[in-house]
């Protein structure tokens, strides 16, 4: 057969194999890509890149170095990069380059709901655990949170932090039955496995008569958060606690929240029995979840790419470092997390509402 033929089952073949195969091939090399230059996109959002593009460009590499403090060479290799990936726009008459208005909400804007470009932040923390991935795998132990770099805690909470700035007040709230009344006239609130605070802090904000705390495990986490707090002007209504979601202080809670958190506990059962322990009688759990489960797999969707990879990687290996009975991920599914509740003791379970990417229940006594 030449170099190109037919084989004896009809497919079409080239030297490098089936055109199947060379397609998936080229797809390979487009993730590889894609892999690569999340860590531009991180450089890019660190040193305020697409920032500058949105607000001065079009740009030079020379101004737009200028303006951010980097050097001119690097400025260019990195404005190279994003042409390749479509994320900006090249005006060769000019010299220029532009980022397109409809992607500054995505790559520059961190209060726009699509903002995305905070998450590769994390890849940093990710990709330094591979080693101790290969260990997990083979010997089947986890890798806990605080084995990676702290840059998971503030790039994680900058991948959720734009859902929850504009939905947490406006609608997910609002979808809990009498919640929002309680919290207005003062009351009590435990936000669970916080991370570096955003959610704590928005309700806190929100709602200066009740007492909010947040709790996690993560020691660097809740120094951050204590930080943020403190930079917001919230540390007289707010507090932070390093604590484990089975044994957070407290109770006569009026509401209490997991944000995104359940499925990387290595015993959630146990988590759940304390918050039915820690609720006030008529108070509400609050589990906002990754909107996935087995069925969506293998449905290719943008949202469930991102939550299958992230579980193989970080939310599987966190809730096994705990030794507990469970290890979820993070696309177990409603189901899963309704059989948790009524194992813990809760009669009452209901979708409030959700968007592509997260499920909110509404859980109570």
């Amino acid at each position: 057969m030449s170099a190109t033929g037919t084989t004896a089952t009809g497919t079409t073949a080239t030297a490098t194999g089936t055109t199947a195969t060379t397609d998936f091939h080229q797809r390979v090399i487009g993730d590889a890509a894609a892999a690569v230059r999340g860590l531009t996109v991180a450089l890019g959002e660190r040193l305020g890149l697409y920032r500058s593009l949105a607000e001065h460009g079009p740009l030079t590499p020379a101004r737009l170095a200028e303006l951010t403090g980097i050097t001119e060479r690097y400025a260019e290799e990195w404005l190279h990069a994003q042409l390749s990936a479509e994320y900006v726009e090249r005006h060769p008459s000019s010299g220029t380059y532009t980022l397109p208005p409809e992607h500054a909400p995505v790559l520059a804007d961190p209060r726009a709901v699509t903002y995305a470009a905070g998450f590769f932040t994390a890849l940093k923390a990710l990709y330094a655990t591979e080693d101790l991935l290969v260990d997990a795998y083979r010997t089947g132990d986890g890798v806990g949170w605080a084995e990676h770099d702290a840059a998971l805690d503030t790039g994680m909470g900058s991948f959720f932090e734009p859902a929850y700035q504009h939905l947490l007040l406006p609608d997910w709230l609002p979808a809990l039955h009498g919640v929002t009344e309680k919290l207005a006239t003062g009351g009590r609130v435990a936000d669970v496995g916080c991370g570096v605070g955003h959610t704590t802090l928005l309700l806190a904000r929100a709602y200066p008569h009740t007492t909010v705390y947040g709790f996690d495990y993560s020691e660097d986490a809740i120094s951050i958060a204590r930080q943020l707090a403190d930079d917001a002007g919230l540390s007289d209504r707010v507090v932070f606690e390093t604590a484990p979601a089975d044994d957070y202080p407290g109770g006569g809670y009026d509401l209490v929240t997991f944000f995104n958190c359940l499925h990387d506990m290595g015993d959630p059962v146990a988590a759940a029995e304390h918050v039915h322990k820690s609720l006030d009688p008529d108070g509400t759990w609050m589990l906002v979840e990754s909107n996935v489960s087995p069925s969506d797999i293998d449905t290719g969707t943008p949202a469930a790419r991102m939550f299958m990879a992230l579980s193989a990687v970080m939310c599987l290996p966190v809730a096994v470092a705990q030794r507990g009975p469970h290890a979820l991920g993070n696309h177990s599914g409603e189901s899963a997390f309704r059989a948790i509740a009524r194992e813990a003791g809760f009669t009452r379970w209901r979708r409030a509402t959700e968007t592509a990417v997260n499920a909110v229940y509404e859980v109570r006594p």
